[in-house]
């Protein structure tokens, strides 16, 4: 079970942020809790500057912008099958 946080305001992009994360999870079988963050000093503990940003597992995994579902995907293949693209 992976920990993922959306770190932003509630913005368009944050929502978009975090509503991809929720398909691209659900579409590939992935375990997640996923948590919003909209408190702008939890965020900036982070030491995120820019919206929304994403930390799973308690690392900063993106900073600014929506990302796509590949880079979505990217980030739990990468944890859960090292050298395997494919895993999940």
């Amino acid at each position: 079970m992976f920990d993922v946080k959306v770190l932003g305001s509630g913005c368009r992009n944050c929502e978009t942020t975090h509503k991809m994360i929720e398909e691209v999870c659900s579409e590939n079988a992935i375990p997640i809790t996923l948590d919003k963050v909209e408190d702008m000093a939890q965020i900036m503990s982070y030491g995120i500057m820019s919206t929304p940003g994403v930390v799973v597992d308690g690392k900063i995994a993106h900073a600014g912008g929506v990302p796509d579902k590949k880079t979505v995907l990217s980030w739990f293949q990468a944890k859960c099958c090292p050298g395997n693209d494919n895993c999940c």
